[in-house]
């Protein structure tokens, strides 16, 4: 009787199951043949609905699986060809899962809607296969850290929306690709900005044609491989480039003499090979940090002048490259100066270090060369370690002083320290962490491939990543307590490795939503990390024990039902088709909250969105107290905003559109899609939307401080000093360099303006207002052709004329701003505009240009130290051509290079709170109260001449 029961009751419950699932049929047998392929998968996957059951890892639109994400789930086993019955998949993430092994199959290439592929990390092998030349949409390509072999597919040419493409520590061979005829190859890639191919066994020269002006890459990584031939000159025609490794090759000949326009770069490594010729003039690198010319075979040369008038250097590396003569002491009087690293040469005299030195200096090796006399004035509150064993100095009574001994190796015993606590005794496997919780880490190490910093015992650069890391995580909504750092320490292959620590929040340990959502941070590089350490890959360790299947009684339950329901299909087709269309209806509703979306108006098509959190009517009903007026903070066209508080304390900014407004509409289609997917510290945050009862709500960060305007117009009752406004210069420079280099596309905002960058509550500038920006697609290399929209004194003049907008055009606005931050002026004043001002009283001869008529006095006591510099960049963003204009990340140096001048270190944060800052802050109007924060022009005005 008992089994009859039974019986009928699994019956009752296949016919519910059937009738009432969410996941189209097909993908659903495509998934359930990976997860037989696959061990240790997660314990919800025993379910019959993927999308109906929210199964980790899996997202859904429409009955349709769109997106895998299962970096660090302790994965193992192949991919089967089975995947590619997901035609509808975008994303697919497998990343830190070692345990998957095998080839990457051929039926890749039948995801055709693919955008993002990311296997970093695994334990795939043998060759890449050609097909993933046919993922015509992808923009994020990273196979990282594999075993794959080969040569590189030529099909990666066709990928033309590529940005990343990371190949790098696999055993791939054979030539780099490029075209020829019909056949694709590698220089067709001219959106990309990453090229990640080292630790490989490439070979062969690197061809010429492989790069051209047209390219816009950020990153050309090739070191350890088995390149030689000559350096083409054609990588001097990128000139976006900002980090060059080429070490650890067999590369001859001469440095091209082209390398000199290579003004952005900020690392370069080229050590380790067979070059010759005269020594590399680098002259014009004026944004060089790191330069590592080791171990060539160039001309014998005395040594170079010019390193003493490179301001950003930190590293100078130069071993066994014949230079010699003396060392000039304006070398050391560099700044940021942290090691120079000058052994196996012939460098004579007398080395003297008694003038003043750089407060940074660290290591001074000259080991093995010919000085013959020491001479060093060591200062209070500093310690230099010089090295000259195997220099005549060191002979006789030389000999036993310290300099003449070979010291420990470079490396560091940081660790993060206990945030004001003590830390506990913790059980077995258990690790207290810096907030003094004992609970199970999340650890991995975190690879730098190209540090601009090589003094690996400054704590403040720890705490940097520290802060920026938690921030990242925070921004994500993520289940993170604090973050632990420990070891840094250089590798030979000059990557830098710091081990990490991730601690849970509220609980002992992740469960695997959490550690996915953290995993794919890194995989995808939502992680940003700060500029000083330049590209990074990460190295996950095992969080979750491998099961085994077979042994999971509820998988052979779910096994069991699974074979009754292909008994019973026949008999169930008749109302599984009747329920398919009431399915699809809900799936509609349900999932997809523009479902009732109105392409016809002139907001265009549905919000594009990646993983932002919709919030109901009723939840910001609540949140603000039923929109009561005390709750609101701001007014404008677009509508009103209101201040809310979440149920977790954090305190948000609602932006509510008056309903029926075209305008609205399309402002918030325009910053949904593009907030949705930016995250950085100097770009507000987008927390989330509400789409429903014809309502339209977008949930933002609550910024504490107002807007620069404000601020620079005494309304918040902040006084910004001049140290303050070059904090507020380089934050809001550097959000802006991230939407143009490293968004995805990259974005033009097209209404910079100081009334559109905010002010924490440590004065941290942050980007606002995308209503009117605009992602440069693929068929917008050079320009975007649109109507011209923008705030009268800020706009573009080359932009006004043409109607083409480019990232140059946001430049200038920023100038403006600039300017702005050293004359409290508006851009149009009383019928002046600022830049015409400016421009026809600047006399370069004289003290602060003889600009302290028009200078705010704020700044002048005491007098501001680099501001001459900060006007010359202010004037070159404003340059009436914008080919003439820098590009932002060289902007961004700009301003760091003024900060130090000024005496700051600009990495270092901004005021802890704003309860240290100047005035009381009473009585000013909230950020989002400016009715231009809303409204921002568009149409036709008389062009200001410049």
């Amino acid at each position: 009787m008992g089994l009859r029961i039974e019986i009928f009751l699994l019956f009752i419950s296949i016919q519910f199951l059937v009738a009432t699932a969410e996941t189209n049929a097909l993908d659903l047998a495509a998934l359930e043949a990976l997860k037989d392929a696959w061990t240790n998968i997660p314990p919800n996957w025993g379910g019959l609905d993927p999308c109906g059951s929210s199964w980790v890892g899996i997202q859904c639109k429409n009955s349709r699986i769109t997106s895998i994400i299962l970096p660090s789930m302790g994965l193992s086993g192949q991919l089967t060809g089975d995947i590619a019955q997901l035609s509808e998949l975008q994303m697919l993430d497998l990343s830190y899962n070692n345990g998957l092994t095998g080839p990457l199959i051929p039926s890749i290439g039948s995801l055709t809607k693919l955008t993002y592929l990311a296997l970093v990390g695994c334990g795939f092998s043998g060759p890449i296969p050609d097909t993933i030349g046919s993922l015509q949409q992808l923009s994020y390509l990273d196979l990282n850290s594999n075993s794959f072999s080969g040569s590189i597919p030529p099909s990666i040419g066709n990928l033309s929306n590529v940005y990343w493409l990371d190949l790098w520590n696999n055993s791939l061979s054979g030539n780099i690709p490029v075209s020829s005829g019909t056949t694709p190859g590698l220089d067709m890639l001219v959106n990309a900005k990453h090229f990640h191919f080292g630790n490989n066994q490439l070979s062969g020269a690197i061809p010429s044609s492989l790069f051209s002006s047209s390219m816009t890459l950020i990153h050309v990584i090739f070191e350890n491989n088995q390149l030689n031939g000559s350096i083409p000159s054609t990588l001097a025609l990128v000139q976006t480039l900002e980090v060059v490794r080429l070490d650890g090759n067999s590369l001859t000949g001469s440095v091209p003499s082209q390398f000199s326009n290579l003004t952005n770069v900020n690392v370069l490594y080229l050590s380790n090979n067979q070059l010759s010729g005269p020594f590399p003039n680098l002259s014009t690198m004026n944004y060089l940090d790191y330069v590592d010319l080791s171990n060539n075979t160039f001309d014998a040369s005395i040594f170079p002048s010019w390193l003493s008038n490179l301001p950003s250097l930190t590293t100078i590396v130069m071993e066994n490259t014949r230079l010699y003569g003396l060392l000039p002491s304006a070398l050391f009087n560099l700044p940021q100066l942290q090691t120079v690293s000058l052994s196996n040469n012939q460098l004579n005299g007398t080395l003297d270090v008694r003038s003043s030195y750089g407060n940074q200096l660290e290591l001074v090796d000259l080991q093995n060369n010919s000085i013959s006399d020491f001479i060093f004035a060591e200062r209070v509150g500093t310690t230099v370690e010089f090295i000259l064993v195997g220099n005549p100095a060191c002979t006789g009574t030389g000999g036993t002083n310290t300099y003449c001994a070979i010291p420990p190796s470079n490396s560091s015993s940081y660790s993060t320290p206990p945030n004001n606590c003590i830390r506990h005794m913790c059980s077995s496997n258990e690790v207290s962490s810096p907030n003094c919780r004992c609970a199970y880490p999340y650890t991995g190490t975190l690879i730098f491939r190209a540090p601009s910093f090589s003094d690996l015992g400054n704590s403040t650069i720890y705490t940097t990543l520290e802060s920026s890391l938690m921030d990242c995580f925070q921004s994500n909504q993520l289940p993170v307590d604090s973050v632990s750092l420990s070891s840094p320490t250089k590798n030979t292959d000059n990557n830098l490795l710091i081990s990490l620590e991730v601690f849970p929040y509220g609980q002992d340990r992740f469960n695997r939503t959490g550690i996915s959502g953290i995993a794919f941070v890194f995989s995808n590089h939502t992680f940003k990390s700060p500029d000083t350490y330049g590209p990074y890959s990460f190295r996950a360790y095992d969080y979750f024990e491998e099961g085994n299947k077979s042994s999971n009684r509820g998988v052979i339950t779910g096994a069991a039902v699974g074979c009754s329901v292909v008994l019973l299909l026949a008999l169930l087709a008749g109302f599984y088709a009747f329920r398919q269309k009431r399915r699809a209806e809900k799936a509609a509703r349900v999932n997809n909250p523009f479902a009732s979306w109105n392409p016809n108006t002139t907001s265009g098509g549905v919000p594009l969105l990646q993983g932002t959190k919709c919030f109901s009517y009723d939840e910001l009903k609540k949140y603000t107290n039923n929109f009561a007026e005390a709750n609101r903070i701001g007014s404008g066209g677009y509508g009103k905003v209101y201040r809310g508080t979440l149920p977790n304390g954090q305190l948000v900014a609602i932006k509510r559109a008056q309903r029926g407004s075209l305008q609205g509409g399309l402002e918030f289609k325009t910053e949904i899609e593009l907030l949705s997917r930016v995250h950085h510290k100097n770009v507000v945050g987008l927390t989330g939307f509400c789409f429903e009862r014809t309502e339209e709500m977008l949930v933002y960060e609550y910024i504490a401080n107002g807007t620069v305007h404000e601020s620079l117009s005494g309304k918040t009752g902040i006084r910004l000093d001049w140290m303050r406004r070059l904090r507020i210069a380089l934050g809001a420079a550097r959000g802006l360099q991230y939407l143009h280099e490293l968004a995805n596309p990259p974005i033009i905002h097209r209404d910079i303006k100081s009334s559109n960058i905010l002010l924490d509550e440590s004065l941290n500038a942050k980007v606002s207002d995308f209503g009117l920006s605009k992602p440069m697609g693929d068929a917008e290399k050079s320009h975007i052709s649109t109507q011209v929209k923008g705030t009268m004194g800020y706009m573009d003049p080359e932009y006004y004329m043409t109607q083409q907008l480019t990232e140059k055009s946001d430049v200038y606005s920023f100038g403006v701003v600039l300017l702005e931050l050293v004359t409290a002026r508006q851009p149009i004043e009383k019928g002046k505009y600022i830049v015409r001002e400016v421009r026809q009283r600047m006399k370069r001869d004289q003290v602060l240009y003889s600009l302290d008529e028009i200078l705010d006095p704020v700044i002048l006591a005491p007098t501001p130290k680099g501001l001459e510099q900060f006007v010359d960049l202010a004037m070159r963003c404003v340059e009436e051509e914008g080919a003439q204009r820098p590009a932002m990340g060289a902007v961004v140096k700009e301003i760091e290079n003024v900060m130090q001048i000024a005496g700051l270190n600009p990495n270092a944060d901004s005021t802890s709170t704003s309860a240290t800052h100047e005035g009381d802050g009473k009585g000013y109007n909230h950020p989002y109260t400016d009715d231009s924060l809303f409204v921002s022009y568009s149409g036709t005005f008389p062009l200001i001449s410049n």
